[in-house]
């Protein structure tokens, strides 16, 4: 008999704003909603419809439910097995949705999977009613085997923890089927069924797109260099798998037909090489570059001028940088490709492409100084006022469990607290010698970096027509958003201080936590590259 499988986010309404939780590799509140189609999951609900079970995409937070009505559907549904990705800032909450949940259909099976799930499995078990805890990235492949070995008997593939009697009592103990392995070829997966993951509820609500309808892919899961020590997907996704070219190119002329007009590609750093070589060649030769709008993730300095301008031909848009900090000694702390001196340079030649570059940047590092931090703030001046890049994100930078940024911040002593409500990146969780309202002022001071007087003319003067307008004042509206998000005009804390005396003392809030620890990080984080290896992965076809 086919399964009846809920794949959902169930609403978490709180003044802090809108949770963003799907496809992100960060979380924050966002003031101003922003919607992300979640890939891997879409794959999971497709995979599973074509295996004959019946599939419901029930994304509370997009779909901006009440708790009222979001618990009436899934009681008219009663689905026999829920799966909800999580991450740190909210897991707490969402193992009490699961306990109500479960003390009223006792007979759903409910797995809880996502990063925080990978870097502390057995910590979920331990703190609600969950059946089944899945590590790793490939949710997909991995929700289509569990519903097989519950359907049919079908052994459970590695990753999966559990308790060993399926009930959770002082003499029972946690199991697992061992580390997870992510040997499963991409190139298998069929297109994403997306009507059934409803991608028109992201195709708005979202500052990554110009042209609306957008939505997103990812055609490799996750990053080809994959040793970022802050990004907690580089424990998730511990090798680098790819779709080839002609799939992907496939892909975008299916989005064509059901009108999209702006895709981004949410790879962690898109495939470089030959095979961006073939796509991009594949895209001009089928006429797509003159139906659609393309964008991607990159690491700077991982491109030729030659890249970037067959890009600019394919149509390429809006290309998404992780800056993360202006000093070298920084970005070799975290394991992140690149040279802080040639950043400046691969901004001016996507810009010369005709492409928009995005940059992302994080303050909070326990190890920089103030004046360390300001170069970053001036670097994103300087880029601006140069007119090289056109927009921009500042985060305080977060350990999530199970990277090796959080436990290097263990081992020494470097975090302030281990309550995963407190990692919304409201406030900084890393001790750092800069004081905290220093701190936010200093993301305040990189979103208010690109108020020169040069780019503000540059942007009017790029207006061309309707559609520039409607983009302009999107982009104005949700910096706005980011500004509260961070506590202008002391908003931002306002609201989390309001939340946190509305819980403090109340049952369900203030359980300890696990004492179980977090799973040493395994993939290619936990392995320095000295210098030559590391100029060397740039150059190869990925």
């Amino acid at each position: 008999m086919p399964l009846k499988v809920m794949i959902a986010y169930p609403p978490l309404p709180d003044k802090k704003g809108v949770p963003l939780i799907s496809q992100n590799r960060q979380f924050q509140w966002f003031n101003k909603p922003t919607f992300i189609f979640p890939c891997v999951p879409a794959y999971a609900a497709t995979v599973l419809k074509q295996a004959g079970h019946d599939v419901y995409w029930e994304d509370g937070v997009a779909q901006m439910d009440s708790v009222e009505d979001w618990d009436k559907r899934f009681g008219q549904i009663q689905p026999d097995v829920l799966a909800i990705e999580v991450k740190t800032p909210v897991v707490k909450r969402y193992w009490k949705y699961i306990d109500k949940l479960k003390a009223i259909y006792p007979k759903t099976k409910y797995v809880l999977m996502g990063d925080h799930i990978t870097g502390m499995p057995e910590e979920s078990l331990r703190n609600c009613q969950a059946d089944y805890c899945i590590t790793g990235g490939d949710f997909d492949f991995a929700l289509l085997n569990l519903c097989a070995h519950l359907d049919k008997g079908t052994d459970l593939e590695p990753g999966v923890y559990f308790w060993r009697d399926g009930r959770r009592d002082a003499t029972d103990k946690i199991v697992s089927t061992g580390r997870f392995e992510l040997k499963h070829g991409l190139d298998v997966l069929p297109m994403i069924d997306r009507q059934l993951s409803k991608w028109h509820l992201y195709a708005k609500e979202n500052g990554n797109f110009k042209y609306l309808p957008g939505t997103y892919t990812m055609v490799g899961r996750d990053c080809w260099w994959g040793r970022c020590t802050f990004c907690s997907w580089t424990t998730t996704f511990t090798n680098f798998r790819c779709r080839t070219a002609q799939q992907h190119a496939d892909e975008i002329g299916h989005l064509i037909d059901l009108g999209v007009r702006e895709v981004f590609d949410d790879t962690g750093t898109f495939p470089a090489g030959g095979w961006l070589k073939e796509f991009c060649k594949e895209v001009i030769q089928r006429g797509y570059h003159e139906k659609i709008t393309l964008g991607c993730n990159m690491i700077p300095g991982a491109l030729s001028e030659e890249d970037y301008d067959l890009m600019g031909k394919a149509n390429f848009r809006f290309m998404l940088f992780g800056l993360e900090s202006a000093n070298q000694s920084t970005l070799d702390r975290l394991h992140k490709l690149g040279q802080a001196d040639k950043i400046e340079e691969s901004m001016r030649l996507a810009k010369k492409a005709g492409l928009m570059p995005h940059v992302t940047c994080m303050v909070g590092y326990p190890w920089e100084t103030k004046e360390e931090a300001q170069r970053t703030i001036d670097l994103t001046r300087s880029l601006f006022d140069k007119g090289y890049i056109d927009t921009l994100q500042a985060t305080i930078c977060m350990p999530y469990p199970g990277t090796p940024l959080f436990k290097e911040c263990k081992e020494q002593n470097l975090l302030r607290t281990e309550d995963w409500d407190d990692y919304g990146m409201r406030d900084p969780i890393m001790k750092c010698p800069i004081p905290d309202d220093e701190l936010l002022d200093m993301t305040r001071g990189i979103y208010n970096s690109f108020l020169t007087p040069r780019f503000i003319w540059n942007q009017v003067s790029s207006v061309r027509n309707f559609e520039d307008v409607k983009y302009l004042i999107r982009g104005g509206m949700r910096v706005l958003g980011h500004l509260a998000d961070f506590n202008f005009f002391g908003l931002g804390q306002k609201q989390t201080k309001e939340v946190r005396q509305a819980t403090k003392g109340k049952i369900g809030y203030d359980e300890p936590l696990s004492d179980e620890p977090p799973p040493e990080p395994h993939g290619r984080v936990a392995r320095p590259l000295p210098p030559s290896r590391a100029k060397s992965v740039v150059s190869k076809d990925v």
